[in-house]
């Protein structure tokens, strides 16, 4: 079997494969640690579709001659899904009524729907509400779908759009005990709403950048690594929505004071800095 990676000739000795599944395997294998995956494969001048996949996946290795695979980056293969579920929402909306749930089962299967729920899980659950009519409408799915496509596309970019949320959610945070305490309701839910959002979102960036190549290792913040910093962060946030919940008045007001705010500026800044300095080829 000659086999071919993005049209180059590999080198690959096939030893204990029996069938195109076992190949196919082992090439994910061996390709997991530079980030790409297999996006494409033609055997014997065929392209493999959906619907022909798991009928060659059993065709013995002595029977192909010609095995053709395209590679893409995990970034690249997301921002695909993305664009091809964006389209799906797009065609939801041009669905008749009676034939929506037909198609909510078929995207269900879909190579999209698949990796948004291997790689955005809250995305994925958002989609599924879409597209079984339980909540929101695909508009909204597209403005959602949109920002992600960004934070792929200009990680560092969107990250260094976020300055000015960023402050004034911090100032809301420290605003936050006497909102409570004048009775500001709306305004305190809508806080936490708010930052809870911001955080998430940082934190998927900074998955995005350290995924491309971004130089984590030897970051801190206030005298702690990074990652640790993270964690403290979401652990504050987690004690802060339990208080909240509990209507702990003098807890919630401490956390978003004392340790939101400023932890929400300290990673912000930690993460924003290097990453706005990188060189472009490299994020």
């Amino acid at each position: 079997m000659n086999i071919l990676i993005n049209g180059r000739s590999a080198d690959i000795t096939l030893e204990k494969e029996k069938n195109l599944g076992d190949v196919l395997s082992g090439l994910e294998e061996w390709l997991y640690g530079s980030g790409h995956h297999v996006s494409g494969i033609n055997v014997d001048g065929e392209r493999v579709n959906a619907l022909s996949f798991s009928g060659v996946m059993d065709r013995p290795v002595e029977e192909i001659s010609d095995l053709s695979v395209t590679t893409s980056s995990w970034a690249e293969l997301a921002v695909e899904a993305l664009l091809d579920t964006r389209r799906d929402a797009e065609d939801y909306e041009n669905t008749e009524f009676g034939q929506r749930a037909q198609f909510f089962s078929a995207w269900r299967e879909s190579p999209e729907a698949r990796h948004l729920e291997n790689r955005f899980p809250g995305l994925f659950r958002t989609a599924c509400m879409v597209f079984s009519g339980e909540a929101l409408n695909p508009g909204e799915l597209r403005s959602l779908i949109d920002e992600r496509i960004r934070e792929m596309k200009d990680p560092s970019g969107e990250l260094g759009l976020l300055s000015r949320l960023v402050e004034e959610t911090a100032l809301r945070l420290e605003d936050l005990p006497l909102d409570i305490q004048t009775g500001k309701d709306g305004r305190a839910a809508e806080t936490v709403q708010i930052f809870s959002a911001l955080a998430e979102k940082i934190l998927r960036i900074f998955g995005i950048l350290k995924a491309e190549g971004f130089e984590v290792s030897g970051l801190m913040a206030e005298g702690l690594p990074v990652y640790t910093y993270i964690e403290e962060l979401g652990t504050a946030l987690k004690e802060l929505l339990a208080a909240y919940e509990s209507k702990d008045v003098v807890l919630v007001g401490d956390l978003a004071e004392y340790e939101l705010a400023p932890r929400l500026r300290n990673i912000y800044r930690v993460i924003n800095t290097p990453a706005s300095t990188a060189e472009p080829g490299r994020m």
